[in-house]
Protein backbone atom coordinates (compact mmCIF):
# COMPACT_ATOMS: atom_id res chain seq x y z
CA UNK A 1 0.00 0.00 0.00
CA UNK A 2 1.39 3.36 -1.01
CA UNK A 3 0.04 6.35 0.83
CA UNK A 4 1.25 9.76 -0.30
CA UNK A 5 -0.20 13.20 0.17
CA UNK A 6 0.94 16.64 -0.93
CA UNK A 7 -0.29 19.87 0.64
CA UNK A 8 0.48 23.37 -0.58
CA UNK A 9 1.07 26.27 1.81
CA UNK A 10 2.05 29.91 1.44
CA UNK A 11 4.32 31.50 4.03
CA UNK A 12 2.51 34.40 5.73
CA UNK A 13 3.67 36.94 8.30
CA UNK A 14 2.08 34.73 10.99
CA UNK A 15 4.24 31.77 9.91
CA UNK A 16 7.59 33.47 10.49
CA UNK A 17 10.12 32.60 13.15
CA UNK A 18 9.66 36.09 14.58
CA UNK A 19 5.88 35.63 14.87
CA UNK A 20 5.96 32.16 16.47
CA UNK A 21 8.82 32.82 18.87
CA UNK A 22 11.39 30.53 17.31
CA UNK A 23 13.77 33.26 16.24
CA UNK A 24 13.88 36.87 15.19
CA UNK A 25 13.87 36.66 11.39
CA UNK A 26 10.95 37.14 8.98
CA UNK A 27 11.33 33.64 7.46
CA UNK A 28 9.32 30.42 7.80
CA UNK A 29 9.56 29.27 11.41
CA UNK A 30 10.56 25.68 12.11
CA UNK A 31 7.51 25.06 14.36
CA UNK A 32 5.25 26.04 11.45
CA UNK A 33 7.12 23.77 9.04
CA UNK A 34 6.68 20.96 11.56
CA UNK A 35 2.94 21.68 11.84
CA UNK A 36 2.64 21.58 8.05
CA UNK A 37 4.47 18.24 7.94
CA UNK A 38 2.13 16.82 10.58
CA UNK A 39 -0.88 18.12 8.63
CA UNK A 40 0.35 16.23 5.57
CA UNK A 41 0.71 13.01 7.58
CA UNK A 42 -2.79 13.46 9.02
CA UNK A 43 -4.17 13.81 5.51
CA UNK A 44 -2.18 10.78 4.32
CA UNK A 45 -3.39 8.50 7.13
CA UNK A 46 -7.09 9.33 6.59
CA UNK A 47 -7.64 6.33 4.29
CA UNK A 48 -6.44 3.95 7.04
CA UNK A 49 -8.88 5.20 9.68
CA UNK A 50 -11.98 3.29 10.65
CA UNK A 51 -15.15 4.63 12.22
CA UNK A 52 -14.33 6.67 15.34
CA UNK A 53 -10.57 6.49 14.77
CA UNK A 54 -8.00 9.24 14.51
CA UNK A 55 -4.23 9.35 14.68
CA UNK A 56 -1.86 10.96 17.15
CA UNK A 57 1.71 12.02 16.55
CA UNK A 58 4.25 10.21 18.71
CA UNK A 59 7.67 10.96 17.22
CA UNK A 60 9.13 13.60 14.92
CA UNK A 61 12.54 14.06 13.35
CA UNK A 62 12.81 17.15 11.14
CA UNK A 63 15.67 19.03 9.53
CA UNK A 64 14.90 22.59 8.44
CA UNK A 65 17.38 23.02 5.60
CA UNK A 66 16.60 26.30 3.82
CA UNK A 67 15.00 29.64 4.66
CA UNK A 68 11.74 30.71 3.00
CA UNK A 69 10.51 34.29 2.73
CA UNK A 70 6.96 35.52 3.32
CA UNK A 71 4.97 34.79 0.17
CA UNK A 72 6.91 31.65 -0.72
CA UNK A 73 4.90 28.60 -1.80
CA UNK A 74 5.83 25.43 0.07
CA UNK A 75 4.73 21.95 -1.00
CA UNK A 76 4.84 19.36 1.78
CA UNK A 77 4.84 15.69 0.80
CA UNK A 78 4.15 12.84 3.23
CA UNK A 79 4.83 9.29 2.05
CA UNK A 80 4.16 6.09 3.97
CA UNK A 81 7.50 4.53 4.92
CA UNK A 82 6.43 1.81 7.37
CA UNK A 83 3.31 0.35 8.91
CA UNK A 84 3.09 -2.09 11.80
CA UNK A 85 -0.51 -2.49 12.91
CA UNK A 86 -1.64 0.82 14.38
CA UNK A 87 1.80 2.45 14.03
CA UNK A 88 2.43 4.37 10.79
CA UNK A 89 5.67 6.15 9.91
CA UNK A 90 5.92 8.73 7.15
CA UNK A 91 8.82 10.39 5.45
CA UNK A 92 8.16 14.09 4.93
CA UNK A 93 9.75 16.54 2.53
CA UNK A 94 9.03 20.21 1.92
CA UNK A 95 10.00 22.05 -1.27
CA UNK A 96 9.73 25.68 -2.24
CA UNK A 97 8.47 26.87 -5.64
CA UNK A 98 11.99 26.65 -7.10
CA UNK A 99 12.28 22.98 -6.12
CA UNK A 100 14.69 23.65 -3.25
CA UNK A 101 14.40 21.13 -0.41
CA UNK A 102 13.32 23.25 2.56
CA UNK A 103 12.98 20.45 5.10
CA UNK A 104 12.87 16.70 5.46
CA UNK A 105 12.37 14.07 8.13
CA UNK A 106 10.02 11.48 9.58
CA UNK A 107 6.75 11.64 11.47
CA UNK A 108 5.37 8.64 13.37
CA UNK A 109 1.66 8.43 14.14
CA UNK A 110 -0.44 5.85 15.97
CA UNK A 111 -4.04 5.09 15.03
CA UNK A 112 -6.31 5.26 18.07
CA UNK A 113 -9.98 5.16 18.98
CA UNK A 114 -10.67 8.88 19.49
CA UNK A 115 -13.23 8.55 22.28
CA UNK A 116 -11.21 5.97 24.19
CA UNK A 117 -8.02 8.04 23.85
CA UNK A 118 -9.62 11.22 25.18
CA UNK A 119 -11.32 9.24 27.97
CA UNK A 120 -7.93 8.12 29.28
CA UNK A 121 -6.56 11.64 29.73
CA UNK A 122 -6.42 12.50 33.46
CA UNK A 123 -8.44 15.48 34.67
Amino acid sequence: MTLMTELLFEVSDQDTAAAVGSGSLPVLGTPVLLAWCEAATCAAVEDLLGEGETSVGTRVSLEHLAASRVGASITVRASLAHRDGRLVRFTVAAYDGRGTLVGSGEVTRVIVDAQRFVGRIPD
